[in-house]
């Protein structure tokens, strides 16, 4: 039956559901039994995770810019030795290739050094008893305030504790108070596993100052003392007493005690490297004095109203919150049930992430955890991974209204062309800019790891795609041409520079990989180095296209137009593989040493790209085949080739969302909660990475709102099982804001709202109608 498509004059908002429902609370009836169980809090460059014993409070700190490592061009010179490997790839000769490659292209040094904890905030609470008869406990996140508390009672006492990062006041706060007067004696210490002390400067402050002192390690370049940092805590109280003590407070009979912490490095995004004219100590007094006088209740009230407005911006209901504790919901959708209210919650926790580990105060994007890392020597680093980890932390940032977490990611972006031209040069013999598969503060943009797994000089390519991202969803012209478009036309020489010729005439990238995945070889050889991997073509599609568009929107050399026009009819074609009608990963037809490989990198197209879509029936229908497939060999427990993560699954939920699958999309959905979500509702790969959480919001979203092919399409890819929902604030390329409401999984009133008045096509299953959309066009589809 088909659906028809009309306008109404009036809308009457209260037939919406009522947003006050929406699920926003994490909530727990016991104590982080570790950090994985712990409350994430933090501004975009201070971070904190709270575990909420009532004996003694951990709260684990962090600060952006806090790394190991030290900046250092790490580029090998191949340029001169470049054709050759070129050539010997296009030959077929692989052996030959890879040997000279790891000969000549190997960076020095190879790897990058860690993210690294600020440390931890201790307090040991007086209990009375070893085993203290505790009742009424409850741990929470609210993720409309940025509010993580504790409350217990103890003693015929009832004891508090908040816990927020102020963005306006760049400060994490730390409240403890009691309904019982001089019920608080505790101490407060302060402790870093390495390079740090802390000591008194005042009654009531404390000051820390570190060091980073790298010691050899294997491949990780310069030792010696690099990154310097500090930190300052203040602490007032009412009743009682509060001193400062070796590296600690120590309270005494207070009735309610506030502590404010700061911290800094002398890190220089402008230049990538420290900067020894930065005092990180004067950087953290200088925050403190602007404190002033100002009391708690009005740092918490100005902190509330600045995250709730980012917050708030979308509102999501699919039903009556549980009444249960967090984890317990958690743990019955691991046996098989369907939460929807906590799909809900993980769709604004992910938001929620987003805002707080990429935004002013902070200068730096969000890494492989975000913000939140406990370790000195993290998994991965908790490196910027430029093979799809850190693009798939912004792939939700501007559908879920929360465009100035893309401030921070541009910046950097624009800040590594610099050391991405060196690269180009050196290693590429080409103009431009590029870099490889990771990168640091430092401005890594050197082959790391290994000549197989590093080489990806595609990915300067992909990211500044999210510079043209920002500016379909905001139309911000003056972006566009001062920032967005810079980049992506330096982007565009490296791999007009860059590009050969191949056997049939068509322009390839070589070297290049198909991203962590190998092939095999007729011979029973298996490599990751080849040329022309799909992926890379469908990206230089996408960036392509999007420069010649966005030269017509600011003027553009009509010259460079040609040539971009022409380079991109000499692209290869995606191909589909004869033997399993699948999408060719690889510009050859090989056998895949993994067909479970967690990166199905081949389906850039389809997503994020728009290269694979509904228009194209057999690339749509071989991408199709493409998942099941990896599906095959990732959940047919005879077969251990399967490798799924918690971001791979969350690229499912996407690529489904895109062939317009909602129960597969759902599907995939409820298995990212049950097989990869921890009781915090961290995502883990495992260990925990942060992707797989913006991966999944990013497509819950994409299931609910599509606008990448010239039009806003209205629940594309809704399961059975939602059936009744709404949702409001999404946001749809051209400037739209898009609210809507569905009763037994049929559309019943939409409103779309347009930064300005302007024409767009809505459709609605299988309709399509044209739109003159301005302040709030009320639309319903039948």
């Amino acid at each position: 039956m088909k659906r028809n498509l009309f306008i109404i004059l009036c809308c009457t908002v209260s037939t919406m559901l009522s947003a006050q429902h929406q699920d926003c609370r994490l909530w727990y009836d016991k104590p982080a039994k570790d950090w994985n169980e712990a409350l994430p809090v933090g501004n975009g460059r201070l971070g904190a995770m709270v575990y909420g014993d009532y004996r003694r409070e951990t709260i684990q700190l962090n600060e952006e810019s806090l790394w190991a490592g030290a900046k250092s061009d790490a580029n090998a010179e191949s340029a001169a030795k470049l054709p050759e490997i070129q050539q010997l790839l296009l030959n077929g000769e692989i052996g030959k290739a890879v040997e000279l490659s790891e000969k000549y292209m190997k960076s020095d040094p190879l790897r990058i050094r860690s993210y690294q904890s600020f440390g931890n905030i201790y307090i040991d609470l007086l209990t009375g008893s070893v085993n203290p008869a505790v009742s009424g406990y409850k741990r929470e996140l609210d993720l409309e305030t940025g509010i993580t508390s504790v409350s217990y009672a103890l003693s015929q006492v009832t004891y508090k504790r908040e816990v927020f990062v102020s963005a306006e006041n760049d400060v994490v706060v730390i409240r403890l108070s009691a309904d019982r007067p001089g019920a608080l004696t505790f101490r407060l210490h302060y402790d870093r596993e390495q390079d740090a002390t802390a000591y008194p400067v005042s009654a009531n402050e404390l000051e820390i100052k570190g060091q980073i002192v790298d010691l050899p390690e294997a491949e990780t370049g310069a030792i010696g003392p690099h990154m310097r940092f500090a930190g300052r805590i203040a602490g007032f109280h009412k009743g009682g007493q509060l001193m400062t003590l070796n590296n600690g407070f120590y309270v005494e009979k207070a009735d309610e005690v506030v502590f404010f912490l700061t911290a800094a490095t002398d890190y220089n995004l402008s230049q990538l490297d420290v900067d020894r004219e930065i005092n990180p100590s004067e950087t953290c007094q200088r925050i403190l004095a602007r404190l002033g006088k100002d009391s708690y209740e009005k740092i918490k009230q100005t902190h509330i109203t600045e995250h709730s407005s980012l917050f708030n911006r979308v509102t999501f209901n699919m039903g009556e919150s549980s009444v249960l504790p967090t984890d317990r919901r958690l743990e019955r959708v691991k046996n098989g049930e369907t939460d929807l209210s906590l799909i809900t919650l993980y769709f604004q926790y992910g938001r929620y992430l987003l805002m707080n580990s990429s935004r002013t105060p902070g200068v730096l994007p969000a890494n492989l955890q975000g913000l939140w890392n406990e370790d000195m020597y993290a998994a991965w680093s908790s490196d910027f991974h430029t093979n799809i980890n850190i693009q798939m932390n912004y792939w939700p940032a501007e559908v879920c209204n929360l465009s100035e977490t893309v401030e921070p990611f541009s910046n950097f972006i624009n800040a590594l062309r610099v050391p991405g031209r060196v690269t180009a040069r050196k290693t590429y013999n080409a103009k431009g800019w590029t870099m490889n598969h990771l990168t640091d503060p430092f401005g890594r943009t050197a082959i790391a790891d290994g000549v197989g797994w590093g080489t990806f000089p595609i990915a300067g390519a992909w990211l500044v795609l999210h510079q043209w991202e920002h500016f379909l969803f905001s139309n911000d012209k003056e972006y566009l041409k001062n920032e967005a478009y810079p980049a992506m036309m330096e982007a565009a020489e490296f791999i007009m520079d860059y590009l050969v010729e191949d056997k049939n005439g068509y322009l390839v990238t070589a070297p290049s990989n198909s991203p962590e995945n190998r092939y095999k070889l007729p011979n029973g050889e298996h490599y990751m180095l080849t040329y022309g991997a799909t992926m890379d073509i469908e990206i230089i599609y996408e960036l392509f296209n999007a420069c010649l568009k966005a030269g017509k929107v600011i003027g553009s050399d009509p010259k460079t137009d040609k040539q971009l026009s022409a380079t991109l009819r000499k692209l290869p074609p995606i191909r589909v593989s004869k033997r399993y009608q699948t999408i060719q990963e690889w510009i050859e037809d090989y056998e895949e040493v993994e067909p479970g490989h967690r990166h199905i990198s081949h389906l850039f197209g389809l997503y994020p790209g728009t290269s694979i879509n509904s228009n194209k029936k057999e690339l749509y229908e071989a991408a199709r085949k493409t998942i099941e497939r990896r599906r095959f060999y990732n959940e047919n427990e005879s077969n251990r080739q399967g490798s799924y993560t918690g971001w791979s699954r969350a690229w499912m939920i996407n690529f489904y969302a895109r062939l317009q699958d909602g129960e597969e999309a759902g599907n995939n959905v409820q298995m990212l909660l049950s097989k990869t979500t921890q009781n915090n509702l961290f995502n883990i790969h495992p260990p925990f990475q942060i992707d797989g959480n913006f991966g999944g919001t990013a497509g819950i979203a994409e299931m609910l709102l599509q606008s990448h092919n010239g039009e806003i399409h209205l629940l594309p890819a809704l399961p059975a099982c939602w059936k009744t929902g709404e949702i409001r604030g999404l946001r749809a390329r051209g400037g739209y804001t898009v609210d809507m409401q569905w009763k037994e999984g049929k559309l019943v009133s939409a409103r779309i709202y347009s930064d300005k008045p302007q024409k767009v096509s809505v459709r609605y299953g299988d309709k399509v109608k044209k739109l003159q959309v301005a302040d709030g066009t009320n639309v319903i589809m039948n």
